[in-house]
């Protein structure tokens, strides 16, 4: 009778064991771990990866648009090349700004992603630590000798093997919850260090989207005063072909006074002929007044602001001072200033052939005055601030009508 009341105990004990087998077998057992970062964060970082390389792309297209406006500054001015390069820096600048925006859009989707895989991380390890604490705590009040007192009140081989293999399962399993906190509590410090990265990417982006909105807006003040100057611009040049017309009407005007003259003159009786030192045999064969390159040519052109002139003649470009000649000889009928045409020289070369020299600096003859085929009667000036210093040369070889004069000059260029 005395035998099993021990008995009694050691089963009793051998089910305390087993029954707290299960507990915390379901306690210790290793949860699935959780990615650090969910896929759809992912996807979100190799779309925010593309959106950069395009807004690079975006930046290099505008950086060379800008070059491409300094170089416009530096030269010639053309307002309107100005304007479409600044419609491009515009059209550039808000693709920039749409993409900063679709960046934003992907941080923003991120952090959320971020955010919510930390709220899960959290709270499994509040669980994990919870059950840690229990476990903690439940050795403690077994004391240090619990396993060995476990172990040695076995009544046989197979219930010690089979003790033993428990509390091995149990020391196991309290293994992997200590590695699993630890774990977590990395994935917690680095998903911080990513979300406080997000949100610096955030604030870099939100500063970036503003400085683009601001050169915009900068882009569509400077548009709209480029805008004026051309405006400016085209009444200027409107302004000027009334001049240009008016002037040409003046030297017409002379033109035909000179041939009414003559006329008169060769209708007297008994009248010699006027001997021509200008003849289709010319064609082709004159000397240039001037050595240079053609800043325009004869018959009408259309300027950049749509609007259009027909010249007379041909522009010389030359340096400023440069000597002007006779291209055959002939009388000086003409030697002053003349609006637009600036100073000019007309040159009457007998039987209707005139040649017209304008935009000097100075001339070296006067009215009445006879010149010689290659005789220096000026030099190169710049009558007009749009066009570069040139000689505007005009041929009316009959009846002092203007005809092109690259046909009559040698080596047409």
């Amino acid at each position: 009778m005395s035998a099993h009341p021990r008995g009694g105990r050691r089963v009793w004990v051998l089910g305390l064991l087993l029954g707290m087998a299960g507990p915390l077998d379901a306690q210790a057992r290793p949860t699935p771990r959780t990615a650090t970062v969910p896929p759809s964060a992912q996807q979100t970082a190799e779309r925010l990866r593309k959106e950069q390389l395009e807004l690079e792309r975006l930046r290099t297209e505008r950086s060379e648009l800008e070059q491409r406006m300094r170089r416009l500054q530096t030269s010639a001015r053309d307002v309107s090349a100005e304007k479409a390069n600044l419609e491009r820096q515009a059209t550039a600048t808000s693709r920039v700004v749409r993409s900063l925006d679709q960046q934003l859009g992907s941080l923003y989707d991120e952090v959320e992603n971020v955010n919510q895989g930390l709220a899960r991380t959290q709270d499994e390890l509040r669980i994990k630590r919870a059950i840690l604490r229990h476990r903690v705590q439940e050795i403690y009040k077994r004391g240090p000798l619990y396993s060995v007192e476990a172990l040695l009140s076995a009544q046989s081989i197979g219930a010690l093997v089979a003790r033993y293999k428990y509390l091995h399962l149990v020391a196991q399993r309290d293994r992997l919850l200590v590695q699993r906190v630890e774990a977590l509590t990395g994935q917690i410090d680095s998903q911080r260090s990513l979300l406080v990265r997000l949100q610096t990417d955030v604030e870099l982006n939100r500063r970036q989207k503003a400085e683009e909105e601001q050169r915009l807006r900068r882009l569509e003040l400077q548009r709209g005063r480029t805008l004026a100057q051309i405006q400016a611009q085209a009444k200027r040049a409107e302004e000027r072909l009334r001049q240009v017309q008016r002037d040409e009407q003046r030297i017409a005007g002379v033109i035909t006074a000179l041939e009414a003259a003559r006329r008169r003159a060769e209708a007297r009786p008994n009248a010699a002929p006027a001997p021509r030192s200008v003849t289709t045999s010319d064609l082709g064969r004159l000397d240039w007044p001037v050595d240079g390159q053609i800043v325009y040519r004869f018959g009408r052109l259309v300027n950049p602001n749509n609007t259009s002139i027909r010249w007379n003649g041909i522009g010389i470009g030359a340096a400023e001072g440069t000597p002007v000649k006779t291209v055959a000889a002939g009388e000086v009928v003409f030697a002053e200033p003349s609006g637009t045409y600036g100073l000019t020289v007309l040159v009457e070369h007998g039987g209707g052939a005139y040649s017209l020299y304008a935009s000097l600096a100075t001339a070296r003859v006067r009215r009445g005055q006879r010149v010689s085929k290659g005789e220096v009667i000026g030099t190169v000036g710049q009558a007009d601030p749009d066009l570069p210093p040139r000689l505007h040369f005009e041929m009316r070889p009959r009846d002092g009508i203007a005809v092109d004069p690259l046909e009559w000059l040698r080596g047409q260029r």
